[in-house]
């Protein structure tokens, strides 16, 4: 079925026998066991439509289409140009003008100033600033109190009512070569971590075009080579001031590695990097988690298939004149929290109880991360701006860029999603409220997978109404729940689909 047909659909229903529009059928609670299919062969396929990409946002589109490699590589050369962005260079005194992180912290604060100024003042731009005390333990990397800096903006939502809800994107500017503890020593950062932010200012300059109902954050943190405290710093006050984030995309190393003879190298993919079980999840949930088999659908995984679901969508967006996307560039669902030995900011809003991703490239070479610039046996080292794909990062750009634009339209969320457990039952009873917020004109869509799938593969439409008095919705759906993974998603008539939520046992 053609995803342009789907709204069509999207408010029929099986009832008495014939199909009928929804509010015609049923007036208040919403209550249909759904019987419509495209193939009925098996348990999975008995009702339910196969999962196809949106429709593209045409205003979304459009911004993406700003998105500019050049752009990209202006503000990757800038970064670069501070020579050394150690964290523990803010405490250094002669430094010269221009090289260290404060000076890197302060180009980003202008930079962003600047897109503000851009879009009449739309961006609320801040600068976190906190004195990390030394660590303990062996091998700490900051033996004094260390002055971080954040530097974040904020696009504020335009509906009251869905203003709390945040999608945040984020990489690290601080830089470092072979000792953690260098701060003179070139350590250019051009990937690690200058491409992760080229993504979140390039997002900061096209999105401020978008009015959104919810609220996109841009932000550039410090302090990830010494431990991710800016980060942590970061999502703690997130935390503490009530932001309601539904996702965080960290870009970390998303330069598209250049080196040659690299043939392994995959530019049209990016890794997706998420959490299984939540990092902070009790033990009891943990317990409920496992006995459900929910391992696989903690709010961290349900934004990475988002993500992939915006791919779909938005595969193969030309980008300005300087190159065309790669057709086929997607994203690669990793389903771990991220490499062996290595860690990245979205751990930190991971603790946080923070669904968060991360963004790396493909394969990555470690001769140009955590080196000191040099030539040893013919063997170039240092993260340097020639090893950097800016075409490339422009896709990842653009990835995210789509994601926030989607997320950030998309009503919220359903809350209390359940599903009936107080018999056998070879159907589904599902229930669920409203989001808080949701507009009167949102439906919503029952998705289901193997248990064994990635991805969700088929969905069912649920209809527009809003449901009891309570904002509760009831759906039945000709498929065993014991033989797949439930979720349900909020979507608004242009179709930009909210998160997924998996349902909850019922008695």
């Amino acid at each position: 079925m053609k995803a342009s047909a789907r709204t069509n659909l999207s408010r029929i229903f099986i009832c008495s026998g014939l199909i009928l529009i929804l509010p015609a059928c049923f007036a208040g609670f919403q209550s249909a066991v759904y019987g419509v299919s495209d193939a009925a062969k098996r348990d999975l396929d008995a009702t339910g439509f196969s999962i196809q990409p949106a429709p593209a946002d045409p205003a979304i589109e459009a911004v993406l289409n700003q998105i500019s490699a050049r752009q990209i590589r202006h503000t990757i050369e800038a970064l670069a140009g501070f020579k050394n962005r150690s964290t523990l260079s803010s405490m250094e005194r002669d430094l010269p003008a221009g090289q260290g992180v404060t000076a890197a912290a302060d180009w980003i604060t202008e930079t962003l100033q600047g897109y503000s100024g851009d879009c009449g003042g739309c961006l609320d731009v801040k600068r976190d600033t906190f004195t990390e005390p030394p660590q303990t333990g062996p091998n700490p990397r900051i033996t004094q109190p260390t002055t971080i800096t954040n530097v974040y903006a904020i696009l504020r939502g335009n509906d009251p009512a869905q203003a709390k809800r945040v999608i945040l994107v984020t990489g690290h500017y601080d830089s470092r070569n072979t000792d953690t503890m260098n701060t003179r020593d070139p350590a250019p950062g051009a990937n690690d971590d200058a491409s992760g932010v080229a993504v979140s200012l390039e997002c900061a300059r096209v999105l401020s075009r978008l009015k959104l109902p919810a609220t996109l954050v841009f932000a550039a943190v410090a302090g990830e080579e010494q431990g991710l405290n800016g980060s942590a710093h970061l999502a703690k006050l997130a935390r503490s001031e009530g932001w309601e984030i539904e996702g965080v995309l960290n870009n970390d190393i998303v330069g598209g590695n250049t080196t040659p003879g690299d043939i392994l190298q995959d530019k049209s993919s990016v890794r997706i990097f998420s959490e299984g079980l939540p990092a902070s999840a009790t033990q009891e949930e943990i317990r409920r988690i496992f006995a459900l088999g929910y391992e696989s659908d903690s709010p961290s995984r349900e934004l990475a298939r988002a993500i992939a679901d915006v791919g779909d969508t938005f595969d193969a967006m030309p980008a300005d004149k300087v190159s065309r996307a790669t057709p086929g560039f997607h994203p690669v669902l990793e389903f771990r929290p991220d490499r062996f030995l290595r860690g990245g900011d979205h751990w930190s809003f991971n603790q946080e109880g923070f669904a968060a991703v991360r963004f790396t490239e493909w394969r990555e070479d470690f001769n140009h991360q955590h080196q000191n610039v040099r030539t040893e046996n013919g063997v170039e080292y240092g993260d340097l701006l020639k090893f950097v794909d800016f075409d490339y990062v422009a896709r990842v750009a653009r990835l995210n860029a789509a994601t926030m634009a989607v997320l950030g339209s998309a009503p919220p969320s359903p809350e209390k999603v359940r599903i009936v457990t107080r018999g056998l039952d070879n159907n589904t009873t599902l229930h669920w409220l409203d989001g808080h917020g949701a507009p009167l004109s949102t439906s919503y869509e029952v998705v289901w997978r193997e248990t064994t799938a990635p991805v969700w593969q088929r969905f069912a439409p649920a209809g527009s109404d809003r449901g009891n008095a309570d904002g509760e919705h009831s759906l039945i759906i000709t498929v065993s729940k014991d033989n797949v993974i439930f979720g349900i998603r909020a979507v608004d008539p242009a179709g930009h689909r909210s998160l997924a939520v998996v349902p909850m046992p019922e008695r």
